[in-house]
């Protein structure tokens, strides 16, 4: 489906309960399933990852799982399968999957002793596995295209015999998963440390189950960006400032962004929430290192457009392997509204904040992936009419969203509607 989007006639004012977290949610149904008790979690993120993690998960003697477009699902039921003795399973995904390499995941499991095959092209799924028991040691691996590969490694370590150590060859993309995934091992019992780039996790057994999942810090960065662009009236429900979230240093970011973020333990007395505020502090060109927050760069690339900061991100090189090649993606939808960026290296957005005139009404692409669906809606805000194409793919992490853009203020309409009807008395 395609929408067309209309801004609020006000300032956007509304209470957003933000979808569960979904990488807490992928990784407690990993540590459950270990622990054996698989359905522990009160509430988890309901969108199509965790959906696809839970199908692949139910019946124990499947043959074959099919995750779609879930590279977490992917990366983490690799591990999980690879060291569960006996199972015997064909893991397969969309053509984007069979795109998106995990051959440093299926090597560093091969080390440890796992038995698994390409039943594709080399580095790449279907993956072909018979599980057994692993066995422990040291192991060096390079993370730089995924923090999931170890995220992965570290769940299934304590199965191993003799435990595991992970030595980094290089700092991994997006760090702080790594230590939300030893945060949620520890909170079930395993006494899994980091030192710098080494890593170590004990064998045993996980004793308890994780049964609650915080909201999406993720999903709040395209509400920060509403705000940013439009000093309305946001409020995130039940968010606080205590979490293990990577994505929990959006006030931070965004205070540089004319957005200021006030914490409030018990909002017209419902529990915790973000009120978000228009600020007048706004950085004169933003730059900043992302490579620990790369899910971050949507939002925040198009909210300096918007707003006319130049920015330049970096720490991007993770993004050309997401559901699609993110970075890629993201310059050429800027450049549909007038903001020429520019890749450099293989890491780096950058604009210096030169405009080129609209080509007409913005049609965004979203090439399968939800955070460029997000990202790019609120341009409404400053171009009414735009459409975002393929505006279902939200399903993969937020659902709600586009009842939530309704709730505040915006209209949406059907993508089909020519620009004209648009604005005509009749819709």
């Amino acid at each position: 489906m395609d929408y067309r989007i209309l801004p609020p006639q006000e300032l956007p004012e509304a209470e957003i309960k933000l979808p569960l977290s979904k990488s807490m949610s992928n990784r407690a149904m990993i540590i459950n399933q270990m622990c054996g008790q698989p359905d522990a979690l009160r509430m988890c993120a309901d969108c199509d990852d965790t959906r696809m993690m839970a199908s692949a998960l139910a019946d124990p003697t499947a043959a074959e799982a099919n995750i779609d477009g879930a590279g977490t699902a992917m990366r983490f039921l690799t591990a999980l399968f690879a060291a569960t003795p006996g199972r015997e399973i064909m893991l397969d995904g969309n053509e984007r999957m069979r795109q998106r390499p995990i051959g440093p995941l299926v090597d560093a499991l091969r080390a440890l002793g796992a038995q698994i095959e390409y039943a594709g092209k080399e580095g790449f799924p279907p993956l072909k596995i018979h599980g057994r028991q692993l066995n422990g040691g040291t192991i060096r691996l390079d993370a730089s295209m995924s923090s999931q590969f170890v995220s992965a490694l570290l769940m299934t370590a304590p199965s191993f015999k003799g435990g595991l150590e992970i030595d980094l060859i290089s700092e991994p993309g997006s760090m702080p998963y790594i230590d939300l995934t030893l945060s949620m091992m520890r909170r079930a019992g395993i006494d899994a440390e980091r030192s710098n780039l080494s890593i170590t996790v004990p064998e045993g057994s996980y004793s308890h189950p994780i049964t609650e999942i915080e909201p999406d810090w993720s999903a709040a960065a395209f509400w920060y960006e509403i705000e940013a662009v439009s000093s309305g009236f946001i409020t995130l429900l039940n968010l606080t400032t205590d979490s293990d979230q990577g994505d929990a240093v959006l006030p931070e970011i965004f205070a540089g962004l004319s957005v200021t973020t006030e914490f409030n333990p018990d909002y017209n007395g419902r529990g915790p929430a973000a009120e978000l505020m228009a600020s007048p502090d706004q950085s004169p060109r933003f730059v900043r290192d992302l490579s620990a927050n790369p899910d971050l760069a949507p939002a925040i690339a198009v909210t300096c457009a918007l707003v006319g900061i130049p920015f330049r991100l970096s720490g991007l090189s993770t993004l050309r392997f997401k559901e699609c090649d993110r970075l890629e993606s993201l310059r050429t939808e800027l450049s549909r509204i007038g903001v020429p960026a520019e890749i450099v290296g293989n890491d780096t957005l950058e604009w210096l904040g030169n405009r080129t005139p609209l080509a007409g009404l913005p049609e965004f692409q979203t090439y399968g992936d939800h955070r460029m669906a997000m990202a790019f809606a609120p341009v409404a805000l400053y171009i009414p009419g735009i459409k975002i194409c393929n505006a279902e793919v939200v399903s993969k992490s937020y659902p709600g969203f586009w009842n939530d853009l309704q709730a505040a203020g915006f209209t949406l309409v059907d993508g089909n509607v020519s620009y004209e009807e648009l604005f005509s008395e009749n819709v």
